[in-house]
C-alpha cells in the first residue's frame, strides 16, 4: 500500500503495480480498491493503479464530509503526481461518476479511454428522468445508512450480485457485505448525499475519448436502457452486456471482464502508435 498526500493534506491510499498501459481502477460506494482483486492478473501486462477513494478503505475521511467533487480532485491530483499518460480509467458505480468528473477537468488529458461499469449519468430520478432511482429509494438509502448501517451494508453487499446469489458467488457476497460493514457510516452518508446531487448528462457529449460501457444484465440498479442512453450521448462509446452479472460484472465474470479490458487497452494503444510506411 502506498499513500499520496492530497492538496488539502488528506492521505489517499493506492496500489501501483506492474508496467505498461496504466489502468486506473475506481471503486463503488462502501467498497475499496480490494474490490478489484479479480483484476490483479492484469498487472502482469499493464500498470495497475487501484485507489481507496477518500472515506473508503485505507483513505480516512478524518472527520470531514467527503464529496464526489473532492474525491475526483484526489484522483486528478494522483494522476498528475504519477505523471500518467494515455491511461484508461475504469469507474464502477460511484467510481464512474468520479471518473467522468476527472475526464471533464484539467487532468482528463492524461486519459486515453474510459470504462464505465454499471452506472447512470444521474442517480436521482425526476419527472424528466427515469434511468436512476426514485426519490423515495434515494431517501430510504440515506435513512438506512443513518439508522441501520450494519443491516444496510449486509444487504448492499449481497445486492451487488445477480439475484438470487449463485452458489459460486456466495462466499464473495459474504465478504463484500463484511467489507461494506467496515466502512465509516458518516463518510458513506456524506458521499451518498453528494452522489445523489450529481448530474453528468450535460458533460457526456464533451467526453470524446473512446468509452466502453459495461453493464450487468441482472443488475438491480440500472438496465439496458441506461447503457443505451450512455452510448447515445457519449460521442465514442459502445456497450457490452454481461448476462450473468448484477451490479458488479468485474467480480461476477472476471475472466471475461479482464479480457475485455485488456483488448480495449490494446486497441487504444495500437490506435495511438504512429504507423510506419514502406517506400
Amino acid at each position: 500500500m502506498q499513500f499520496f498526500t492530497a492538496s488539502d493534506g488528506a492521505k489517499i491510499a493506492y496500489r501501483d503495480e506492474g508496467a505498461g498501459v496504466p489502468l486506473v481502477l475506481l471503486h463503488g460506494l462502501l467498497a475499496h480498491g480490494g474490490f478489484f482483486r479479480a483484476q490483479a492478473p492484469l498487472a502482469k501486462t499493464h500498470r495497475l493503479i487501484t485507489i481507496d477513494l477518500r472515506g473508503h478503505g485505507e483513505s480516512p475521511a478524518n472527520g470531514h464530509a467527503p464529496s464526489v467533487e473532492r474525491i475526483a480532485a484526489d484522483v486528478g491530483e494522483l494522476a498528475e503526481a504519477l505523471d500518467l499518460h494515455d491511461a484508461i480509467g475504469v469507474g464502477w458505480s460511484l467510481g464512474a461518476t468520479v471518473l467522468w468528473q476527472v475526464l471533464a477537468g484539467s487532468q482528463g488529458r492524461r486519459f486515453a479511454g474510459a470504462v464505465i461499469v454499471d452506472m447512470t449519468a444521474r442517480v436521482l430520478n425526476d419527472v424528466h428522468w427515469s434511468l436512476g432511482l426514485t426519490a423515495e429509494a434515494c431517501a430510504a438509502r440515506r435513512l438506512a445508512i443513518r439508522d441501520d448501517f450494519a443491516g444496510f451494508a449486509v444487504n448492499a453487499g449481497e445486492a451487488i450480485f445477480a439475484q438470487p446469489v449463485r452458489d459460486e458467488h456466495r462466499d464473495l457476497a459474504v465478504w463484500a457485505s463484511a467489507e461494506f460493514a467496515g466502512s465509516d457510516p458518516a463518510a458513506m452518508a456524506a458521499v451518498w448525499d453528494s452522489l445523489v446531487e450529481q448530474d453528468m448528462r450535460a458533460a457526456l457529449p464533451g467526453l470524446t475519448l473512446p468509452t466502453l460501457i459495461v453493464h450487468g444484465g441482472e443488475s438491480q440498479l440500472y438496465g439496458d436502457d441506461t447503457a443505451a442512453f450512455l452510448v447515445a450521448n457519449l460521442p465514442n462509446a459502445r456497450s457490452e452486456r454481461f448476462d450473468r452479472s448484477g451490479h458488479a460484472p468485474h467480480l461476477e465474470e472476471p475472466e471475461r471482464f479482464n479480457q475485455l479490458l485488456s483488448d480495449f487497452a490494446a486497441r487504444l494503444s495500437r490506435a495511438s502508435t504512429p504507423q510506419s510506411t514502406v517506400s
